[in-house]
């Protein structure tokens, strides 16, 4: 039998390839060119089609969907963006453009059908209620080719993982920002790359930094994040599996040239 222990060391040693390479497309030269073929404005169409699987949702919620971003940011972008392309064609889109960067990106990669098997296996085991953006990628349309599907399964497992850790930071009692203030990867250069200005941004880490337990309460955002997913792999995976799953991201790491997590 699993222990709690030993699933959520594995929750914790495939995330940082499942964080990177399920979000890689989103600022690749394979978006901007769909982005450009369908008529959006630049870097408009990770915003227009990573909520258009809910629909035509409003800048204010999607605001609220993202949590990382400031607000102008969707009031800015997502109106004119949902103007120009409807519901369905933007999630056609976004979908496309993961296609084409795994084609371009994961095509080396070793039996990729079989990796991406084994993560569908965990979505479709996961339970979706309130975790709103993964709901939609879930049940979204999923791709054909083996390649392509790898790109979609590490996205939409992205997805879980991350709808699972805001849920962790809110009961933690810590907004999206204080997180990535909190976390050493993340900082105020990360808020600045996230469209935060530096005055903003400043006053984020202030007001942040005025909580005594920021990063203990971060700390244990992350470990409720890892033993919720390692859960999730203990059921929906066998201890076979799980290795297999192990061993075949950890080869992707290696071949993506992804570090491993500084808490692994």
């Amino acid at each position: 039998m699993a222990t709690i222990e030993g699933v959520a060391g594995l929750a914790n040693r495939i995330r940082p390839v499942v964080q990177v390479l399920g979000g890689k497309f989103m600022t690749s030269p394979e978006l901007a060119a769909v982005e450009a073929e369908v008529g959006l404005p630049p870097r408009s169409l990770y915003v227009r089609g990573r909520s258009a699987v809910l629909g035509d949702v409003p800048p204010k919620v999607a605001a609220e969907l993202f949590g990382i971003f400031p607000h102008w940011l969707f009031d800015f972008v997502l109106p004119p963006a949902t103007a120009a392309l409807d519901a369905p064609a933007a999630v056609r889109a976004y979908a496309e453009s993961s296609a084409r960067w795994s084609r371009v990106s994961l095509s080396a990669v070793s039996e990729p059908g079989r990796l991406a098997e084994l993560l569908f296996h965990v979505v479709d085991a996961a339970d979706a209620s309130g975790l709103a953006l993964f709901a939609g990628w879930k049940n979204a349309e999923r791709p054909e080719g083996d390649v392509e599907r790898l790109g979609f399964a590490l996205m939409v497992f992205r997805e879980l993982r991350g709808g699972l850790h805001f849920a962790a930071l809110r009961a933690l009692g810590l907004s999206v920002p204080e997180a990535v203030i909190a976390d050493p990867e993340g900082g105020r250069a990360r808020l600045l790359r996230t469209a935060w200005p530096e005055d903003a941004a400043d006053e984020l880490i202030a007001a942040a930094e005025r909580k005594p337990d920021l990063r203990d309460r971060w700390q244990r955002a992350e470990a409720l994040t890892d033993d919720r997913i390692g859960e999730l792999l203990a059921s929906a995976l066998t201890e076979t599996q799980r290795a297999e799953l192990d061993r075949r991201l950890a080869e992707l790491a290696a071949f993506a040239q992804v570090p491993a997590s500084p808490t692994a």
